[in-house]
């Protein structure tokens, strides 16, 4: 159940920031919120940039074979991030040339590292198996970031008081993690040049394929504003906006679960019967709950498009969700189930190639639908699925590299379900209502008895 409760507070989380995001472009001007919404992109990126190969390192190497390996990752980590904190105020002095203000600079140095050091604070968490805890922190952590940020934008609705808001939430909670935390991680850290190496080799790789990875969403949108004029693009980018958020959040919640007790047994067991087993129930979590989530958004895509969709959008969206939803789905299994073995035996050649390959694929799918069908938002994300499907064709080479043994039942399962929702909103298009009523019927018949299942496994 503890798997459950972490798994849980993920999606409190991500509902959390949803809901934030949504007031605060109603509480603020206009103009504050696109500074606000600047800030936080860039305090995101510099996240990535100063500290994304430290995280990648620690899934990979902590906690290690034994327990003597655990505390020296750990004390190396501690020790490397420091180190890489050092580069955060450098960031701060070149913002200053692109005239950004110094206090902004500053604070958002500051919100960098402290929300950094809570990333990777709650991954140390979790790759202890420690998911009561980290499930109590990441529930904490989001309640105080979002009552924080709206309590300050409640005293004055401007850029600076929300900002220090974010600034107040990440001092709290990072006293409130380190005494939480203090017993069973203590951050004593102790410089180790071999490991330093290993995890910026690694680290550095892994990082730069995601980096990688999210550039092919933004070469699709320019394919689309390109080719559609930034109004006719609109729909289908709101269109993959929600849908690859969505799906993200679903693959990396059940990946950030599952995969350290799966980099534990490989290390300390390597390729035995266990292995086999816990890999391929790995592969069918993610590849299941994925197609169970494609069912889900074709049953219920219709009614959420009247809702939360204008007008003026809603045709373009409805042609084009479908899909985007397919790409979102390849997408995602490419980004996370392909690279696993490769992750697990240090393939960085694989990785790096992997996600280049992905994002290459996908955009010139799209830009040989363009080519062949210009003008045609349709045909536009017809080429990216049929771009994500080469790429994932192309990629599936790399489960050989470590033997798994797949429980199909429950895959074959959420494949029917997907299909089925798929092919009822087709055939049912001129009604709406019967479109939707029978895509969520095969939903719950095929997916309901698989995702059981699932839960089962995630649970144990």
């Amino acid at each position: 159940m503890a798997k459950i409760a972490a798994l849980g507070a993920y999606f409190y989380q991500a509902a959390l920031a949803f809901g934030l995001l949504i007031v605060l472009s109603h509480v603020l001007p206009p103009a504050e919120f696109a500074a606000y919404s600047l800030f936080v992109s860039i305090v995101q990126f510099a996240g990535i940039a100063c500290f994304e190969w430290l995280r990648f390192a620690c899934n990979r190497f902590y906690p290690g074979p034994d327990d003597q390996s655990e505390r020296s990752e750990r004390e190396a980590i501690v020790a490397e991030f420091l180190v890489s904190a050092i580069l955060c105020p450098l960031g701060a002095l070149a913002a200053l040339a692109w005239g950004i203000s110094a206090p902004v600079a500053l604070v958002g140095a500051l919100a960098t590292v402290l929300q950094s050091a809570g990333e990777l604070h709650l991954t140390l968490l979790r790759f202890q198996q420690a998911f009561r805890l980290f499930s109590w922190l990441q529930g904490l952590r989001a309640t105080i970031f979002a009552s924080a940020t709206l309590g300050s934008a409640a005293v004055s609705a401007d850029f600076d008081h929300v900002v220090l808001g974010i600034l107040i939430a990440n001092f709290v909670y990072s006293a409130i993690a380190w005494l939480a935390t203090r017993r069973l991680l203590p951050l004593n850290p102790r410089w180790n040049k071999a490991a330093a190496r290993r995890h910026l080799a690694y680290g550095g790789i892994s990082a730069g394929a995601s980096v990688a990875s999210l550039f092919a969403p933004l070469g699709l949108k320019a394919v689309l504003t390109t080719a559609l004029s930034p109004a006719g693009a609109a729909a289908p980018m709101l269109a993959l906006d929600l849908l690859q958020r969505l799906f993200v959040l679903i693959v990396s919640s059940l990946q950030a679960i599952r995969y350290p007790e799966l980099v534990s047994l490989f290390d300390r067991s390597g390729e035995g019967p266990a292995m086999r087993q816990e890999l391929g129930h790995y592969y069918a979590l993610l590849a299941a709950f994925s197609l169970i989530t494609v069912a889900g958004l074709m049953a219920l895509l219709g009614p959420a498009a009247e809702l939360a969709v204008p007008e003026e959008l809603r045709a373009s969206f409805l042609r084009t969700a479908p899909l985007l939803i397919i790409m979102a789905l390849l997408r995602a299994l490419t980004q996370t189930l392909l690279p696993t073995p490769a992750h697990l035996r240090r393939h960085l050649p694989a990785i790096a190639w992997l996600a280049a390959g992905d994002c290459v694929a996908t955009c010139a799918g799209a830009l040989l639908a363009v080519w062949f069908y210009p003008g045609s938002d349709v045909a536009i994300a017809a080429g990216a699925a049929a771009g994500a499907s080469v790429a994932i064709i192309g990629g599936s080479a790399l489960l050989r590299l470590v033997a798994f043994s797949l429980p199909w039942q429950p895959v074959v399962l959420s494949g029917v379900a997907a299909v089925v929702s798929f092919a009822c909103i087709r055939w049912f298009a001129g009604t709406p209502l019967l479109a939707s009523a029978s895509a969520l019927a095969a939903t719950l018949l095929f997916g309901g008895p698989a995702c059981l299942a699932l839960l089962r496994w995630v649970a144990r």
